[in-house]
C-alpha cells in the first residue's frame, strides 16, 4: 500500500506539529507514508532518519504564484507527477478543492480531507486530531519527534567540542519576523543568571537575516567564550548539537519546534503569536510578556520577556 500525505503549510513549526499525525497513519497501516510538502518547510533536513517517512515530494507554489505547480499548468504538472507513483490513499491536511482535484485527476481512489470549503477558523491541532478519528478512529496525542543519526551526532559533538560535563544551554536567538526576536539585552541578563548558577555553556542559534545576525553578534561581544554560534550551519547539522542540549531557551521560531521534537525541554519565549505554537508539546513551556495571560498576532511583547521570570523556569525544569 502506497500512502500520501499533502501538507502545504509553509514554516518548518507547520511541519513538525504535524508529525505526530504523519505517523499514526503510518502506524494504522503499517506501511512508510510519503509527503507533499514546500521547498520552506525544510523537511529534507530534519526527517533523513524518521523511519516512517517513505519520500518527500517537493510541492513547488509560491507567493507570487508563479511555481511549478502554481495555475492551471501547475495542476496538471504536479498531478501527473502524483500519479507516476500510484498511490492508493491520500490524507490531506487543508480544505482546498484543488488538491482533491490533483489527488482525483492522479487516479488516487481513497481521499482523507478536512471539510470542504470550511478553510476559516480551523485549529492547527484540534482539526488533524478529528479528521484522524473519524476517518480511521485513531487517537492522537503524542508530541511530535525528530531522530538523529549515532555516528553523525557523535562527528558534530567532537567538531564543536561540546562539553557533556557542563550544563548546555540552547539559545535560539532569531525567529522569522522582527516582532518575534527577543532584544539581545535580554538573553546577555539571562546568560549572567545562568553562569552564576551552573557550569554551562550557550549554543546560539539564528538565521542570517540582518536583524538576527546583529542579536547574534551584541551576545557574542558580551561572551564569545562560553557562547557557540550555529548560524553557518544546515538545520541537519544543528540537530545533533541540539540534542545535545540540556534546556533550550527559544523565541517562537522553528528551534523552539526543533528542540522540544528532539526531546530536549524548550522554553518558548512567546512575544507576538498564539499561545498554541508555544505549548503543543508537553515538553514546551511558554513565558509570556510581563502583565500578560495571553498572547496573539499583534501582542508585540519582546521587550517586556522577563530574563528573571525565565531564570525560574530554568531552575524548574534543571533539578
Amino acid at each position: 500500500m502506497k500512502i500520501l500525505a499533502i501538507q502545504n503549510r509553509m514554516g518548518i513549526g507547520d511541519m513538525v506539529i504535524f508529525l505526530p499525525y504523519i505517523e499514526a497513519i503510518s502506524k494504522k497501516f503499517s506501511t512508510r507514508v510519503s509527503l507533499l510538502v514546500k521547498d520552506s518547510s525544510k523537511a529534507d533536513q530534519y526527517l533523513k532518519n524518521t523511519n516512517y517517512i517513505e519520500q518527500i515530494i517537493s510541492l513547488k507554489r509560491n507567493k507570487n504564484k508563479k511555481g511549478l505547480h502554481d495555475g492551471v499548468g501547475g495542476f496538471f504538472k504536479l498531478a501527473n507527477e502524483l500519479k507516476a507513483h500510484k498511490f492508493d490513499k491520500v490524507v490531506i491536511f487543508n480544505s482546498s478543492v484543488r488538491y482533491n482535484f490533483i489527488c482525483r485527476v492522479a487516479g488516487i481512489k481513497e481521499i482523507f480531507q478536512y471539510p470542504l470549503f470550511k478553510k476559516t477558523g480551523q485549529h492547527v491541532t484540534e482539526t488533524p486530531k478529528k479528521l484522524l478519528f473519524e476517518k480511521f478512529a485513531l487517537k492522537v496525542n503524542n508530541d511530535p519527534k525528530i531522530y538523529t543519526d549515532k555516528k553523525h551526532t557523535s562527528e558534530m559533538l567532537e567538531r564543536y567540542n561540546i562539553n557533556k560535563n557542563k550544563i548546555n544551554i540552547l539559545l535560539g536567538i532569531g525567529g522569522s519576523g522582527p516582532t518575534k526576536r527577543v532584544p539581545p539585552e535580554i538573553f546577555i541578563e539571562l546568560i549572567k543568571l545562568c553562569k552564576e548558577k551552573y557550569d554551562c555553556q550557550f549554543l546560539l542559534a539564528t538565521g542570517n537575516q540582518e536583524e538576527e545576525q546583529v542579536i547574534l553578534n551584541e551576545i557574542l561581544k558580551f561572551d564569545e567564550n562560553d557562547c557557540i554560534p550555529l548560524d553557518k550551519l544546515s538545520i541537519y547539522e544543528t540537530l545533533p548539537l541540539i540534542k545535545s542540549c540540556n534546556i533550550s531557551i527559544c523565541n517562537d521560531s522553528s528551534f523552539s519546534h526543533l528542540s522540544s521534537a528532539l526531546n530536549v525541554p524548550t522554553i518558548v519565549l512567546m512575544c507576538d503569536t498564539p499561545l498554541l505554537y508555544g505549548n503543543y508539546s508537553s515538553i514546551m513551556f511558554p513565558v509570556l510578556p510581563e502583565g500578560y495571560s495571553d498572547v496573539t498576532h499583534g501582542t508585540n511583547g519582546k521587550e517586556k520577556i522577563s530574563p528573571m521570570t525565565i531564570f525560574e523556569k530554568i531552575k524548574s525544569i534543571i533539578k
